[in-house]
């Protein structure tokens, strides 16, 4: 995909997200990278929460076909994920090519990965790949070269340690320190981004993985490719600055998925479950301060589309979008699109909602009180986005705001987002009582 056709689908995004909410001009950070991406979060589809462990060529592209067909592109969903599994493996791990670097599992993919990008890229959509830090046992034992250098794989692996893996595993460590280190992972995101990689997660990643993070991001600038780069999973809030420095979003807690499911390693259907999507509140409101253009906190997979079988009611899935467009995250939809539920293509196509996504800041939490949770975040025309929410499994609940606590006095104009009706004027509080799971979004125009 070319530059401008990069602009065009960001732009189209912006555009949209405009129309429904002005964009914001709160104390956000400074851009968490300087490469030039995500100055809005990523929206888009990925293979993990559905596909899991068993990707191939005919799959990924039936996504992209339904994502295109839906109209969800049109929304600005324009990303299509491909994550772990494209990998070939053998007894001592992944196979390798020439240059050490991982194997497409070709019984998958038959045609490439650059053939799956190019499908991919001609339905004006985005392709999304996937790594891990660290080399391939089986580049150091058969000592692979390292592409345009007189260096080894053996001469940069640090054998004493095994990188984190979920697929292969026997992941060794790379010794940034060796001369051939940065040049081997500069080939890698080279190869990524002759084959029309667009997005890169990094994922398996800690603290202990700074450098990799480091050389990886120092890779993608230098492809003369714009590649978003995303990293995973579960980092710590200790380490926020340096991965706002480097990255363009990082996952600020574990996968959103139950692995629940009837099928191999709790695949199948539900995907995620209440308990999953609610502990995501608390690290929306710690993470906070960290979002901004540039760098998004990362809640994980949104798990709406295929309607209460993703094993959340469809009070909790509006809750579930509210909740990640309050916080501005990334939207990555995990679901088969190939069957989307009428009821939330309802949902996933309110531009509102996006709006709220898309208008550059996360909100703060302002009430927290057992089941009760209030969020706020002003607009840069002095409106407010204001989200209500009942998180308990049983019970309705009546949620109240001040408008002080928001951030005014006296009276507002109220227009709910979910539904796009006028309230009217609201003198001093808001009040919603809501069904277990339920919220209630609004956009307040103080009065006065």
């Amino acid at each position: 995909m070319t530059r401008t056709r990069t602009l065009t689908v960001a732009a189209a995004a912006t555009l949209l997200a405009a129309a429904a909410v002005p964009l914001l001009s709160p104390d956000h950070p400074a851009p968490a990278s300087d490469n030039g991406q995500a100055v809005r979060p990523a929206m888009g589809w990925s293979s993990w929460s559905y596909v899991r462990r068993w990707p191939t060529q005919a799959k990924i592209e039936a996504q992209a076909d339904a994502l295109a067909a839906s109209g969800l592109k049109d929304h600005g969903f324009v990303q299509v994920n491909l994550d772990d599994f494209w990998q070939k493996c053998d007894a001592n791990g992944f196979t390798v090519d020439s240059y050490g670097r991982w194997a497409v599992d070709t019984a998958k993919f038959p045609d490439g990965i650059k053939a799956l990008a190019d499908y991919v890229h001609a339905q004006g959509l985005k392709f999304g790949f996937y790594v891990t830090p660290g080399i391939a046992k089986n580049a150091v034992t058969r000592n692979t070269p390292i592409e345009g250098t007189s260096y080894h794989a053996k001469d940069i692996a640090d054998t004493s340690k095994t990188e984190k893996n979920y697929n292969c595993k026997n992941m060794y460590h790379i010794d940034y320190s060796k001369p051939g280190a940065q040049e081997f992972v500069n080939s890698w995101a080279k190869q990524f981004a002759s084959w029309g990689v667009d997005y890169l997660k990094i994922d398996g990643v800690g603290s202990q993985d700074i450098p990799d993070v480091q050389a990886w991001s120092k890779a993608l600038r230098v492809t003369g490719r714009p590649i978003t780069f995303a990293l995973s999973n579960n980092l710590a809030i200790a380490d926020a600055p340096t991965w706002r420095s480097l990255a363009n979003s990082w996952r600020t807690q574990g996968d959103v998925e139950c692995y629940c499911g009837p099928g191999d390693n709790g695949s199948g259907y539900p995907l995620t479950d209440w308990s999953h999507v609610s502990a995501r509140f608390n690290t929306a409101a710690s993470w906070q301060q960290y979002a901004g253009p540039g760098g998004w906190n990362d809640l994980d997979s949104l798990e709406i589309g295929n309607g209460d079988q993703v094993g959340l009611t469809a009070d909790q899935r509006r809750s579930h979008f509210t909740l990640w467009a309050m916080a501005a995250a990334p939207l990555l939809l995990g679901t088969d699109l190939t069957h989307l539920d009428t009821v939330d293509k309802a949902m996933l196509t309110n531009d509102r909602l996006i709006g709220v996504d898309q208008d550059g800041a996360a909100a703060k939490r302002i009430v927290n009180s057992g089941v009760k949770q209030v969020w706020s975040k002003k607009e840069s025309d002095g409106q407010y986005v204001v989200a209500l929410f009942n998180t308990g499994t049983s019970g309705s609940s009546t949620v109240s705001v001040d408008w002080s606590q928001v951030g005014f006095t006296g009276s507002g104009d109220v227009t709910d987002l979910w539904s796009g009706s006028h309230k009217g004027t609201v003198a001093t509080t808001y009040s919603a009582t809501l069904r277990p799971g339920e919220t209630r979004l609004i956009r307040v125009r103080p009065l006065g």
